[in-house]
């Protein structure tokens, strides 16, 4: 997939889905085939637009006048649907470009994702949006369509069932015919989807651009993305922005997750599908629920819908089986809920409604429904008061739909929620399909399954924390269209210690990367922490010897045991040859320390460069972690947290983010991880400065957004946070600068 041109969505996107003229090229009088149903679909639907069929073999299809090429077409049309073979695409959009045609939707298969040749005609597509300003959707995609306003400009076959009703929700997916499945399915679980683009191999509009075009709409509620791979990281950010700052949700499935999903994403779309960790990071950076099947990515897409978002992760279960409720209790603790104990008042009520039910959470009311359809009113009336719990699962399977029974639980739950309309109820029972209808009319998603109802309340406590967190750092466009961060979210470098924040401007200025020449070649221990520490990075205090009485001198007026270490360019893993010398501490066994570290280091490499021995203090009494950074090819520069030391690859506990980023959101980085709890204290240890962590993660950030063209990798291991108060410090650092292109 080519990197695309990211174009203002809502002055490029509007034509393509409101366009308010269309053309069909390769249109055909069989309504089955791919050129035939867009046609049959638009006047089916009612589109009110003027509809154009080209096709030099007809005067007329499908009852409409046809022309035989889009220059003869009487309008310069919004948007042309593509439906020709490969080969003629080019010299066809080109004639789209010369008419003044705004959109072209491109179904024909057989580019990028095929071959050389295929890739070369892709580019050529590209080459002439960005010369002509044609917006491209495909090739190899399955079309648009707004169900508002009758404009089905696809050929997908799911149409076949009924027309999509217009609704809040919109979706955008690379790939045509899981976007379509979706659409489908969407509709038999009564989600009305609006706006639908596929967009294909992407040679020019990306799903990104699209996502940001439905973020702005007054009309779309909630956002389903579907991607295998992403070539513009601006424009998902600021499109993720987007959303966030309207408080649209944005349910995103990214796959190839593996490695041969990737490879599988290749040969589809030609998608470049990335590192998963990154997306993960980076959508739980900006903004976005990951969704990893079709079932979750419906099942929060259609609980969003109803708008209502817990602010508090304490979640009330109500239950007619006490087995089912502790089965949703169990599923809630494990999608990070709170199944808190209703307070004492309550539970005595709930006891006098009903001496020998259970009332702590989750709430038993028992079979005892059937018999005194009150208790339902009674119970969700005493649960709903409780202003601790922001969210309510109910169970009533059948119940609720049994005769008798439909309307007294109904008015029930209507009565409840009029007294907390901010409080989510979420109710999972058997119903026939109107029987549904009915309780979603009183603001109620319906589930069969009670641990999906449940998942559905954390993702809506998920967003809940996404919306709350829109005024922290993002990444922005910066001057030049580089990326940078907001200025009152990025420490100073040269400050030791920072001071808690008191407060922001309302539009706080951008920092741009600012520039500082990398020496060239390979760097040394020295010169690496050099360079982080005029970034803002704390380093560990330290000397280079350069001879064996000097390691001896310099050792001695620490006064205290020291480290000492091999400082050679080119040498990252200085234990490996033994090139590291601990607990140094008289003058005998500093001199042997330097003797030794230079010659191992001359043994594994006789052509290597040392440039002495760095002697500094040993640090004790924190928690060693690691800090890296890394060149993600979709994502660009990102940094990585974790518990450091030499088992950092077989524990595994690392967590990412996009550079640059401010200390709020290292803070949420380093909570996802293991070293997070330890450094939060454990076992009477702790706590350890995380103030000091999150800085140093913001400017290590910055640093990497800085240098981000430059650097291949950077790493900072171990990097030691100290008991609270006494800051933290790197006592290793290695910078890998990338190789200098060659000319072409």
């Amino acid at each position: 997939m080519e990197p695309t041109t990211t174009r203002p969505p809502t002055e490029s996107l509007d034509a393509l889905l409101r366009p308010a003229s269309v053309a069909i090229i390769g249109a055909s009088n069989d309504p089955t085939r791919i050129g035939g149903r867009p046609l049959r679909y638009l006047r089916e639907a009612g589109f009110p637009g003027q509809v154009y069929p080209v096709n030099p073999k007809h005067r007329e299809v499908q009852g409409l006048p046809a022309f035989p090429h889009i220059s003869g077409v009487p309008e310069a049309v919004d948007l042309a649907i593509v439906a020709v073979p490969a080969p003629s695409v080019v010299d066809t959009v080109e004639a789209c470009a010369t008419r003044g045609v705004r959109v072209a939707v491109i179904y024909s298969a057989g580019f990028a994702e095929m071959s050389a040749e295929g890739r070369r005609l892709q580019r050529r597509l590209s080459d002439i949006a960005a010369e002509t300003g044609l917006r491209i959707v495909g090739p190899n995609c399955l079309g648009v369509y707004n169900s508002e306003l009758g404009f089905f400009a696809t050929f997908s076959t799911t149409l076949e069932d009924g027309f999509p009703a217009p609704g809040g929700v919109a979706l955008v997916s690379q790939s045509g015919a899981y976007g379509s499945h979706l659409s489908l399915l969407a509709r038999k679980r009564n989600i009305d989807v609006r706006y639908w683009v596929t967009t294909g191999n992407e040679a020019d509009v990306s799903v990104p651009e699209v996502l940001g075009w439905l973020a702005e709409q007054d009309d779309v509620s909630v956002i389903m993305a579907h991607a295998e791979g992403i070539t513009d990281r601006d424009a998902l950010v600021r499109a993720l922005g987007t959303a966030r700052a309207r408080r649209k949700p944005v349910v995103f499935q990214k796959v190839g997750t593996t490695e041969v999903g990737a490879q599988a994403a290749r040969s589809h779309t030609a998608s470049l599908a990335g590192a998963d960790p990154v997306y993960e990071a980076a959508f739980r950076q900006f903004g976005a629920y990951r969704a990893r099947d079709t079932d979750e990515m419906l099942d929060v897409a259609y609980a969003a819908g109803f708008g209502v978002f817990p602010e508090s992760p304490r979640v009330a279960l109500v239950s007619i089986s006490g087995g089912v409720g502790v089965q949703m209790a169990d599923a809630a603790v494990g999608f990070g809920l709170d199944v808190a104990p209703l307070s004492e008042s309550a539970q005595n009520r709930l006891k006098a409604a009903l001496p020998y039910a259970s009332p702590r959470n989750p709430v038993d009311i028992t079979a005892q429904a059937f018999n005194r359809i009150d208790l339902i009113a009674d119970n969700l009336g005493i649960v709903f008061e409780e202003e601790r719990h922001d969210a309510v699962v109910a169970f009533f399977t059948y119940v609720a739909a049994a005769e008798g029974m439909v309307e007294p639980i109904r008015q029930a739950i209507h009565a409840a929620r009029e007294r907390r309309p901010g409080c989510a109820l979420v109710l999972s029972i058997v119903a026939p399909p109107d029987v549904v209808r009915q309780y979603e009319a009183v603001g109620c998603p319906v589930f069969e399954d009670p641990t999906r109802a449940v998942r559905s309340v954390a993702a809506l406590h998920r967003f809940s924390r996404i919306f709350a967190e829109s005024g922290d750092e993002v990444l922005s466009e910066g001057v030049g269209g580089t990326v940078g961060v907001l200025a009152a979210d990025v420490p100073t470098a040269d400050a030791s210690t920072v001071e808690p924040r008191t407060g922001r401007t309302a539009t706080p200025p951008i920092i741009a990367p600012r520039r500082r020449n990398l020496p060239d070649g390979p760097l040394s221990e020295r010169q690496a922490k050099r360079l982080l520490s005029e970034a803002g990075v704390p380093v560990v205090r330290e000397e280079l010897a350069r001879t064996a009485d000097e390691t001896a001198r310099i050792s001695a007026a620490f006064d205290a045991p020291v480290a000492v270490k091999l400082c050679a360019p080119g040498i990252l893993h200085k234990t490996e040859i033994g090139g590291v010398v601990l607990d140094v501490s008289n003058d005998a066994e500093a001199r042997s320390a330097y003797e030794a570290i230079t010659s191992r280091a001359r043994a594994a490499d006789p052509s290597v460069r040392i440039e002495g021995v760095l002697v500094a203090p040993m640090v004790t009494g924190g928690v060693e972690t690691i800090l890296g950074v890394r060149c993600d090819p979709t994502f660009g520069p990102v940094v990585m947290f974790g518990l450091g030391g030499t088992l950092v690859e077989v524990i595994e506990d690392v967590s990412f983010r996009v550079a640059p980023f401010g200390e709020a959101e290292a803070r949420r980085m380093i909570a996802e991880t293991r070293a997070g709890k330890i450094l939060r204290g454990t076992r009477g240890k702790g706590p350890y400065d995380l103030s000091a962590l999150a800085t140093t993660l913001s400017r290590l950030s910055v640093f990497a957004a800085e240098h981000g063209d430059t650097i291949e990798s950077a790493e900072i291991n171990p990097f030691v946070v100290l008991p609270e108060g006494r800051g933290a410090v790197a006592l290793d650092a290695v910078i890998v600068t990338r190789a200098p292109e060659m000319p072409a």
